[in-house]
């Protein structure tokens, strides 16, 4: 009898973990739609300079790729995509706060057009990696792209179209998502990959996932970066 007992424990365990794990699936996917019917929320250009967002794995190697690009003025770390205020690093974390670890790219249109800045993002990633880059794994971690308005939905559409062709339709990760709003994350994770080049992580993960794409579209970078 208290083997049968312990076996109908262990089945009633499983199903539940089995139910709330469909449940949390059910709550990100219903999540993601209602983000999806959202208008998006357009940021006015300040003295001739645009922004963009994008989420991509860690944002240490994001701010990292796009500051090295031509006609990028800035890269500021921070959180997006998700449904609470004011989110932290630790609470961003915990998968709790359905933002992901984004970057805001202040850039100059006249150098650099928002198609370009997509064509970074996914020439930067492993287009195909749900929830991650790298040894980076999570919600907090999944590719997001943000459009501001129809023209750069429809760009970004075409663009994902474009990665279809090659990785196969369904094989792209990332979410396009309607921008909404944008926190910044604390002040020791901006340009950390320039402040921490000795960090591990940074050796190892995101200075080669950096030197990949320099090496893959040399023709976009700053004089400083191609050396």
């Amino acid at each position: 009898m208290k083997r049968i007992a312990i076996l109908m424990l262990s089945t009633l365990l499983f199903s539940l973990q089995g139910s709330c794990q469909s449940t949390n699936e059910n709550n990100k996917k219903a999540e993601a739609e209602a983000q999806a019917d959202q208008t998006p929320v357009q940021v006015p250009m300040e003295n001739g300079l645009a922004r963009a967002y994008f989420a991509s794995g860690c944002f240490w190697c994001v701010e990292a790729v796009y500051e090295s690009v031509k006609g990028v003025e800035e890269s500021i770390s921070g959180y997006s995509g998700g449904h609470t205020e004011n989110p932290t690093y630790e609470a961003s974390n915990t998968g709790r706060t359905g933002h992901a670890e984004a970057v805001e790219i202040i850039y100059d249109p006249n150098v650099i057009s928002f198609a370009t800045l997509v064509d970074v993002y996914f020439g930067s990633q492993n287009v195909s990696q749900v929830n991650g880059q790298g040894p980076d794994r999570g919600s907090q971690y999944r590719s997001i792209i943000f459009y501001q308005n129809d023209e750069q939905k429809k760009i970004i559409d075409e663009k994902v179209k474009e990665q279809e062709k090659i990785y196969g339709e369904g094989k792209v990760a990332a979410q396009v998502l309607p921008f909404q709003k944008f926190w910044k994350g604390e002040e020791y994770h901006q340009d950390y990959e320039k402040r921490n080049p000795n960090n591990p992580y940074i050796r190892n993960v995101s200075i080669p996932r950096l030197k990949k794409f320099q090496k893959k579209f040399p023709q976009l970078l700053k004089e400083e970066a191609k050396h």
